[in-house]
C-alpha cells in the first residue's frame, strides 16, 4: 500500500452538504453509516443552532470549527471517476468496478477532515435559487447552504491498499481545480488546489 499526505486550499468558497434538519440527516446518515455509535456521533456533530436551519445545508462541527466528514472525500473520489471515466485516455476510465476500488482499497484519515479558515475569514451563507420540475410545471424553491471562504485548508491523509492507485487518486485531485466538492459544485463552487506534503 501506498499513504498520501494531502494539503487542500479551496480557491472558491465551499458550501455546506449536511442536512440542517437533525431528522433527516438521521435518515440520511441511517443509509450512509454502518453502525449506530457513529450516527449518533455524527448527529450530534452537527449541534442544536444546525436543527433550527431546517431548510439549510450546514457544515457538521467540533469544537465549533467545521469539518468534512472522510466519506464525504471518498464520494469526492467516486464523483470524479464517474465523470472522469467519460474523458479520453484516462486513469479513471481503466479502473473496472470504481465504486467497489473506492470503498474498499481506498481510505481517507482522520474521520473528521477538520476545515481551516484562513484569517478574516468567516462561515457565510450561500443562496440561490433551486429549479424542479413538478406535475404541475416548474418550481422554484430557495436553497441555502452554509460556506466557508476561498483559502480554506483542509489536510487528511489517503491510504492505498494498492500502489496502482496513486495515479488514478492524482487525477481526481487534478480535476479538483476544475470541479470542486461540496453543495453546488457544478457551478464552480467548492474547487480547490492541493499539495502531496
Amino acid at each position: 500500500g501506498r499513504r498520501m499526505k494531502v494539503k487542500i486550499t479551496f480557491i472558491e468558497e465551499l458550501l455546506g452538504t449536511c442536512s440542517g434538519n437533525a431528522e433527516i440527516h438521521r435518515e440520511f446518515i441511517s443509509a450512509m453509516a454502518p453502525d449506530a455509535a457513529t450516527r449518533e456521533e455524527e448527529i450530534k456533530s452537527l449541534g442544536a443552532d444546525a436543527v433550527e436551519k431546517k431548510g439549510m445545508t450546514v457544515f457538521p462541527r467540533e469544537n465549533g470549527i467545521p469539518f468534512l466528514y472522510d466519506y464525504q472525500w471518498k464520494g469526492y473520489f467516486k464523483d470524479c471517476c464517474g465523470m472522469l471515466r467519460r474523458a479520453d485516455d484516462t486513469e479513471s476510465a481503466k479502473l473496472k468496478a470504481f465504486k467497489k476500488e473506492i470503498d474498499g482499497l481506498i481510505f481517507v484519515k482522520p474521520r473528521k477532515c477538520m476545515l481551516v479558515i484562513p484569517d478574516g475569514g468567516v462561515i457565510g451563507k450561500c443562496e440561490r435559487p433551486l429549479r424542479g420540475q413538478t406535475a404541475q410545471g416548474e418550481r422554484i424553491s430557495l436553497a441555502a447552504s452554509e460556506t466557508v471562504p476561498a483559502g480554506t485548508i483542509c489536510e487528511f491523509e489517503i491510504k492505498l491498499l494498492s500502489a496502482k492507485l496513486e495515479k488514478v487518486v492524482i487525477e481526481w485531485l487534478d480535476y479538483g481545480e476544475l470541479h470542486g466538492t461540496g453543495c453546488w459544485r457544478n457551478s464552480g463552487k467548492g474547487r480547490f488546489n492541493y499539495v502531496i506534503l
